[in-house]
């Protein structure tokens, strides 16, 4: 068992209190997946915890949480959930029984628990459904999914990420009560789909998502011939969606680019040129061009941008005895295609001679 783990478990059971790690940790330490995310539960109060552990940050819903090294570990306490609003518990107590907190959660093989001995305590069946690659809801899937309806993106993510099977169910509650993805908030939405597409088997999830109806829900179209790739821009670009989920700046930006290399079908000098390395080598691999050939591109462009070009807009100014206009970025614009297209060195004597040559053709 890690020591980290097993420390921070044996800190709270030192102080006379029941502590296991529970969750994905566990299922995914099940199936061979490194996780970095640790939950815990245990009886002890969110007071107690932050007398054991004082540097923790206090949660709303009972617990406390803190980084160590690598790991994001949160500790709740036990707890049974009266009332939901909007996903969230708006009531619920504390209490001392590990059975009845597994009870409120998602899925079964979420709900797998590891003691300090590194020993796996199985309360709802969780091992069963794990062995036969299986996400089942704990409990009653419709109420379930109505008292929560991320769990149904959960639900889908989880099935796609792990290449298992929906218990049969859930998928009827998921089919159900689909409409309630539209209660999401969109940033919530796109965490969960972020995960299904970067997964490798994303397009089970996505054909999980067409099959119960949610794909049409969300916007998505233009999805059926998706080449996995590590980068998340590079998955939105490959796809139609209408719900404005919250990107960046800068991740629209390159998605709208990414877009644009795809669709040309090609990778070439210029495009590494006006694209950059990073976003050439992203569409690269979804229309399955060699990474090397990108990069030689990009190794030999005599200019990586327009910056580097030796020449300014004084000297072109000057050279035609005019003064600042549009014409100087024509010309400019002009060097530059020239240079990247290698039939223009980029050397000053060069292009004064190149200007002086062609000045009747501007200054007309």
């Amino acid at each position: 068992m890690n020591k980290i783990i097993k420390s921070i478990l044996a800190k709270m059971e030192n102080k006379g209190y029941e502590a296991y790690v529970v969750g994905g940790y566990v299922r995914d330490l099940l199936v061979g997946i490194s996780s970095y995310d640790i939950d815990i539960c245990t009886n002890a109060t969110p007071k107690e915890l932050m007398m054991i552990f004082p540097n923790a940050s206090s949660k709303n819903l009972g617990g406390i949480d803190f980084k160590i090294k690598e790991y994001h570990v949160e500790i709740t306490t036990y707890r049974e959930e009266i009332k939901y609003k909007n996903r969230k518990p708006v009531e619920f107590n504390y209490i001392n029984n590990l059975v009845v907190d597994l009870q409120r959660r998602d899925f079964t093989i979420n709900a797998l628990c590891m003691n300090s001995k590194g020993e796996i305590i199985d309360l709802i069946g969780g091992i069963d459904d794990l062995s036969n690659l299986k996400v089942k809801m704990i409990g009653d899937a419709e109420e379930k999914v109505k008292e929560d309806p991320l769990r149904i993106l959960r639900g889908i993510r989880i099935a796609t990420t792990l290449n298992f099977n929906l218990d049969k169910n859930l998928y009827k509650a998921m089919e159900q009560n689909k409409d309630l993805v539209r209660t999401l908030s969109n940033t919530r939405i796109k965490e969960e789909l972020d995960k299904i597409l970067l997964s490798k088997n994303v397009k089970k999830g996505l054909n999980l998502l067409d099959d119960l109806g949610i794909i049409h829900i969300l916007g998505i179209s233009g999805w059926e011939n998706i080449v996995p790739v590590k980068n998340i821009e590079g998955m939105y670009a490959q796809i139609k969606m209408n719900y404005d989920l919250p990107f960046t700046k800068v991740e629209k930006d390159n998605i709208t680019s990414l877009r644009r290399i795809i669709g040309m079908g090609s990778i070439d000098k210029f495009t590494v040129y006006n694209y950059g390395l990073y976003l050439s080598l992203v569409a690269g691999e979804i229309l399955n061009i060699d990474k090397k050939t990108i990069n030689k591109i990009y190794k030999d462009l005599p200019i990586h941008d327009k910056k580097e070009i030796n020449i300014k807009a004084s000297d072109i100014a000057s050279i035609l005895n005019i003064d600042y206009s549009e014409k100087i970025g024509i010309i400019l614009k002009d060097i530059e295609t020239l240079i990247v297209s290698g039939k223009l060195r980029n050397k000053t004597n060069d292009m004064i001679k190149y200007i002086k040559e062609h000045k009747s053709e501007w200054l007309t």
